[in-house]
């Protein structure tokens, strides 16, 4: 059993952070993994169709945003590291149901429900080891550098999700997809071995909590700002392909390529900047040039300006996370920390579920262009939000 640091105590940031970015990596694998073979599963292997597909997909992301809540209340009364490692062993579960749906398609709505439990415990999953680790992170380095704790496990996240969807497309090409999940059932305990000896958090059990509602109703203006900033990658990770369809430019990889390279690449070069430069300030900085990179799509003749609008969405969209992070858990003791960040992670969840029917429905209305007129007025609300929140 690992040591808990002392209250006040704080250890190098990158002893601290790099297992746990590893840990978060692992995890993300998974959820990129089920997202790169579910659809094709579901269609060819049981049958159903498109929209059995998008409950399919879908369900995770309810059942993070449904346990958001009771995973902060775990994390401060429980600990950042036994929120974690719950959410470490409920991926293990989850893979276990992947497989078991595999081992049942020949009767498909066995599989199906089983599908669906295994999406359900993934989702859950997800909410307990995001909302741990990043409680934990900040806990062992310090409240200093909370958004570069958030800028690093934002890269996890996202790159688990852009290496596992092509891995697993490639693996159940070639072996089908029952490989694909056991890879899901075996990198949790990657997760789980890469922090096991980091020492845990104290927790002070004789605070009087306050009640989740009044948590996001303090970190709300700071959630609703980043809620319409992610309108935008929403935008671009459902409908940038058929825009290019639209447009006969063929093959739409390229933008979102630019698009993760210079999200990733900003997070690197720029991590220490919110809490150098300040929350309010980068996430300023960065919305202006998320909506710019939107204007540019919407207005686009060419392929390559597309392209250039996707990359400057993915700059400006890269520092928002952290920015507004940094400004969100100010507002709250440290004791309430990890509930602060489950409600402001929430508002993620809640955006990205809205941000496909809206948009759709600006392509219903008009086409695949003005979608992305939609996710510049989005980034323009972020804005307003933004500038009646400083404080």
């Amino acid at each position: 059993m690992s040591a808990t640091l002392e209250k006040g105590q704080t250890i190098n940031f990158y002893t601290a952070t790099m297992p746990i970015i590893l840990s978060v990596f692992a995890i993300y694998l998974t959820i990129g993994i089920s997202l790169g073979v579910l659809p094709k599963f579901v269609q060819n292997n049981l049958g159903f169709n498109s929209i059995i597909i998008g409950m399919v997909i879908g369900l995770q992301s309810l059942a993070t945003l449904l346990t958001r809540a009771y995973s902060g209340k775990i994390t401060d009364t429980k600990g950042a590291k036994k929120s974690k490692m719950l959410g470490v062993l409920l991926s293990v579960i989850a893979g276990i149901a992947y497989i078991l749906a595999v081992s049942f398609q020949a009767s498909p709505q066995t599989a199906l429900v089983f599908l669906l439990l295994a999406r359900m415990i993934h989702g859950v999953g997800e909410s307990f080891l995001v909302t741990g680790a990043l409680t934990w992170g900040i806990g062992l380095v310090g409240h200093q550098n909370s958004g570069k704790v958030m800028t690093w496990n934002g890269i996890a996240m996202y790159a688990g999700i852009a290496v596992g969807a092509p891995l697993s497309i490639w693996m159940s090409k070639d072996f089908g997809v029952l490989p694909a999940f056991i890879l899901i059932m075996l990198l949790p305990f990657v997760s789980w071995i890469s922090t096991a000896k980091l020492p845990s958090i104290p927790v002070d059990k004789g605070h009087i909590r306050t009640p989740f509602y009044k948590v996001i109703g303090t970190v709300s203006g700071q959630g609703l700002s980043l809620a319409f900033s992610s309108m935008a990658f929403g935008c671009i990770a459902s409908f940038v392909g058929l825009f290019f369809t639209e447009k006969n430019w063929g093959d739409a990889s390229l933008a979102f390529i630019t698009f993760g390279a210079c999200y990733v690449l900003t997070r690197i070069l720029f991590a220490s900047f919110p809490d150098k430069y300040g929350g309010f300030r980068i996430a300023f900085i960065s919305l202006i040039i998320e909506a710019a990179g939107q204007i540019i799509i919407w207005t686009s003749a060419s392929k390559a300006m597309a392209i250039l609008g996707c990359g400057l969405t993915g700059v400006g969209f890269s520092l928002i996370f952290p920015a507004l992070g940094v400004l969100a858990i100010q507002k709250v003791k440290p004791q309430m920390r990890g509930t602060a960040l489950g409600a402001y992670v929430a508002f993620v969840d809640l955006s990205l579920g809205l941000a496909g029917p809206a948009a759709g429905l600006a392509a219903g209305w008009f086409n695949y262009q003005a979608v992305y007129l939609f996710g510049g007025l989005s980034c323009v609300i972020s804005i307003i939000i933004l500038l009646f929140n400083k404080k």
